[in-house]
């Protein structure tokens, strides 16, 4: 793909995988206007290509690939698996393994630790970018919430 290259969402809430795939890859592609745009981008449809996209340390957007990640998994736990099903969020961890891609694997670390201990979810952290900007691997200890 040239640089520069990419023209537009036909519909910047409901993008097509290889929109998004075109829009990452475009250095100087920016997000569209809206709030929250990040949210409605973590569903099933488009997790793969996220994953791909944050395995791939050449993609600009690669940090951004990671962070709705973030947010799917979280979207996940948090609803005890209505919004995403555990069949499909494991398969994803296990392809997420074979990526072997450092940050990658911290997320599958983190996703499987927050499964273990729903109680690890903080919407900073998990939706708002906190593990992305501040990559570590979390610890599942005693629960922390009554």
């Amino acid at each position: 793909m040239a640089e520069g290259s990419f023209t537009g969402f036909a519909r910047p809430a409901v993008p097509t995988p290889q929109e998004i795939r075109d829009w990452a890859l475009d250095p100087y592609s920016t997000a569209p206007e809206g709030r929250q745009w990040d949210l409605t981008l973590a569903t099933d449809e488009l997790v793969d290509t996220w994953l791909d996209l944050a395995a791939d340390a050449t993609c600009p957007k690669r940090s951004f690939a990671l962070h709705v990640l973030y947010i799917y998994a979280g979207d996940a736990v948090r609803t005890n698996f209505r919004v995403h099903s555990r069949k499909r969020v494991d398969r994803l961890l296990e392809k997420a393994v074979e990526s072997r891609d450092q940050y990658v694997e911290l997320w599958a670390a983190n996703t499987k630790a927050l499964i273990r201990q729903p109680d690890l979810f903080d919407y900073h952290e998990w939706c708002n970018g906190g593990l992305v900007r501040g990559p570590r691997r979390l610890k599942p200890g005693p629960t922390r919430k009554p």
